[in-house]
């Protein structure tokens, strides 16, 4: 079991699962206050750093707060402790609480909060809804031999190498001889110092993402059994996947009255907003977490019949219902569904240490309804 862990390490972590490179440039993204270096015993999660939430950390012992939006979205001109930020701020300082903002990034990333709004509401064959670039592919060689050429290759897989639509596992494998010469100072796991060693070795090559590139290579070397192993990293032309924010996909034909209702029980939403003939029977539905008004046109281009996000205004609600696309607002608050999302992400990554995450259980929306 590891004993102890960094900052920096669960930043990695979560770096492996939403790159920064993701996030759009306007954004605030990464550490927001505190240290990179600071040991971590406690980590929790929230959506947002409003003063009850790090209230909660202070009397819960947390180290670092994983939040979705940032803390430090526009730049701070004063550091006034009588008002709520400066306040926010004095409090995390004081308590020795970093805070970590994955924003943007987590919303475009594979399995990140657009994914979890599709997967709960059921959305299959999905693709991205407003397309930012493909990820870059790398193919990944070693050279192995026969003794651990199983164990390099499931540690391709354990890694996210090899993974080419539905399948895992994908290689091409080439059987050879491996020569070296160990020299003085080396520690061999093959054959002897000063001796020309010949081995037969397995050429094994891989596709990995250019976001898991690196997980690739380090598991690469703690399955390879050699001192220095060799291996090559090629810059491949294929494009891999789209990368964005949304989702469009399919459900199973629903009256939009059912899908609201589903929406509500789902999300836990009281009530919602909604335009469009509630009759009207909806299959293509296109998801946002957070302010997706600015796309309502890029869902009618997709062919949506129902386009679910949150804070739209009158005259765009008023745009889409002329154009023929129903808008379902949920409100920006539905994007909570990150916190036990990136808890159990966190558990599965830290199960070899003492560290435990939590989830906020503040509520941070501020609207009521009445």
């Amino acid at each position: 079991m590891k004993t102890s862990l960094n900052n920096s390490d669960i930043f990695r972590m979560m770096e492996e699962w939403a790159p920064k490179s993701l996030a759009y440039d306007w954004d605030r993204v990464g550490i927001q206050v505190g240290s990179f270096n600071a040991k971590v015993k406690k980590i929790m999660v929230t959506l947002d750093v409003l003063e009850s939430v790090v209230d909660e950390a202070i009397a819960e012992g947390v180290d670092l707060i994983i939040a979705h939006h940032p803390l430090l979205f526009k730049p701070i001109k004063q550091l006034n402790f009588d008002d709520p930020k400066g306040r926010v701020i004095k409090k995390l300082m004081q308590h020795n609480i970093t805070v970590y903002a994955a924003h943007t990034n987590l919303d475009a990333a594979e399995g990140g909060v657009n994914d979890m709004l599709s997967d709960a509401l059921g959305l299959k064959h999905r693709e991205v809804l407003i397309k930012e670039s493909n990820e870059e592919l790398f193919k990944l060689i070693s050279y192995v031999p026969f003794s651990h050429k199983d164990e390099v290759h499931n540690a391709f897989s354990l890694a996210g190498a090899g993974h080419i639509g539905d399948y895992s596992h994908c290689t091409f494998q080439t059987e050879g001889k491996g020569t070296f010469k160990p020299l003085e100072g080396s520690n061999p796991y093959i054959g002897n110092q000063n001796e020309i060693e010949f081995v037969n070795e397995v050429k094994m090559e891989t596709i990995v993402q250019k976001s898991k590139l690196s997980k690739a290579v380090n598991c690469l070397l703690q399955a390879h059994p050699y001192e220095e192993p060799a291996y090559d990293i090629i810059p491949l032309a294929n494009k891999g996947k789209s990368i964005g924010i949304g989702r469009v996909g399919e459900i199973d034909p629903i009256l939009l009255s059912d899908l609201c209702d589903k929406i509500k029980t789902t999300f836990g939403l009281p009530v919602i907003r909604v335009t469009g003939e509630l009759s009207q029977t909806v299959n293509r539905v296109a998801v946002l977490g957070g302010s997706g008004e600015n796309y309502i046109s890029v869902a009618k281009q997709h062919a949506a019949d129902v386009y679910i996000t949150g804070d739209v205004t009158f005259h765009n609600a008023q745009d889409a219902w002329q154009m023929g696309l129903s808008v379902i607002d949920a409100g920006h608050y539905i994007e909570k569904i990150m916190k036990e999302a990136t808890k159990k992400y966190l558990d599965q990554q830290l199960s070899d240490t003492s560290i435990s995450v939590m989830v906020s259980e503040v509520n941070t929306d501020p609207f009521q309804f009445v």
